[in-house]
């Protein structure tokens, strides 16, 4: 797979983020503090964070139900690990594409582009629900009052970031509920611009459209938002236990403003597995909350480390054993299909 302008891209910021982070720490500080740290809770973070993975699979039931119901687990959970472990060893963000693919490969039944609007619909919950938790975070006592980030106050960043998130609540939502519409409206822009794709584009319309029934059934809706709730609560968890683990005294609500300011963060195109961009923003993020620079970069690194192998792994294994390849998968991106 070519690495592009946007790989390129993402390798020079995450160098300058390291850069960022490590400045002004000294090396034999931070082996000091990782010598220092309690090893099982260093590896109770580790199986807290991996144990985030298969909610992600049981969210993405529900999510799929109205294109295909009551799909089994396996190769939801297939398509989760593989395109995590994906994310994290190759450039240009294509574990989506990845989780996507292993999907209506293993199941015939759901299209690529159900499969792929899918997993758009599992961001945008992410986006709601982290988002939410980063804003709480803020009205807890223990938060810094009127703690900057990049100058502006974080309730002002917060308020920037819900506007996106409704944007795309509005433009993901219009597509669920009118779909005709926009295939009328696509019709009519295509036979003018480029008549050649009008039928393909079109096929690819109706089926992302129906990625995303979740949005048309409440029920449903809610199913996934407590998924999402659950999922995040358990990886806020896990950076609190690591916190502790290297003795970083901080709050629980610190670990719910600081999943929010990461995942945030890697919107930017960045190195594959987000180095440079974790160690940078777990040293802002903490350091509002007055933690020492080299014990925060400590935690980052430790923690970044523990938790990145595990899936990594795992997706590795089920990458080899399904014999999945990443030429295959480009290719049927290309088509805009799976494999059924």
């Amino acid at each position: 797979m070519k690495i592009g302008w946007r790989g390129a891209l993402g390798f020079v910021l995450s160098a300058a983020l390291l850069w960022f982070a490590l400045r002004d720490i000294h090396f034999a500080d931070v082996a000091r503090a990782v010598a220092a740290a309690h090893p099982p809770l260093l590896a109770l973070a580790a199986v807290v964070a991996t144990c985030t993975f298969p909610t992600r699979a049981m969210r993405w039931r529900p999510i799929l139900a109205t294109v295909a119901p009551r799909l089994p687990f396996a190769p939801l959970w297939h398509g989760v690990a593989i395109g995590f472990m994906i994310t994290n060893v190759v450039p240009v963000r294509a574990g989506e594409l990845a989780r996507a693919f292993v999907l209506s490969r293993e199941r015939p039944d759901v299209p690529f582009s159900a499969s792929f609007a899918s997993v758009g619909v599992d961001r945008l919950f992410d986006a709601v629900v982290i988002i939410s938790m980063m804003l709480l975070a803020t009205i807890d006592p223990a938060f810094p009052s009127g703690a900057p980030v990049a100058g502006y106050s974080v309730l002002r960043w917060a308020g920037v970031l819900g506007a996106v998130v409704a944007v795309g609540v509005a433009g993901l939502g219009t597509l669920a509920w009118f779909p005709a519409t926009i295939e009328r409206l696509f019709e009519l822009l295509a036979g003018r611009v480029a008549p050649g794709i009008e039928e393909r584009g079109i096929a690819f319309i109706r089926n992302f459209a129906s990625g995303l029934g979740v949005l048309r059934h409440p029920g449903r809706a809610i199913e996934v938002l407590l998924w999402t709730i659950l999922h995040w609560s358990l990886n806020a968890v896990a950076f609190w236990i690591g916190f502790r683990a290297v003795g970083i005294a901080v709050p629980l609500s610190a670990a719910f403003f600081l999943q929010g300011l990461i995942a945030v963060g890697s919107a930017v195109p960045v190195a594959p597995g987000f180095f440079g961009l974790f160690e940078a923003l777990g040293k802002v993020g903490l350091g509002i909350y007055g933690t020492d620079a080299t014990l925060a970069v400590t935690w980052a690194i430790a923690y970044h480390v523990v938790t990145y192998i595990p899936i990594t792994a795992i997706g590795a294994w089920y990458f080899g054993q399904l014999g999945v390849s990443l030429g295959e998968m480009a290719r049927s991106a290309s088509r805009g299909e799976g494999t059924g």
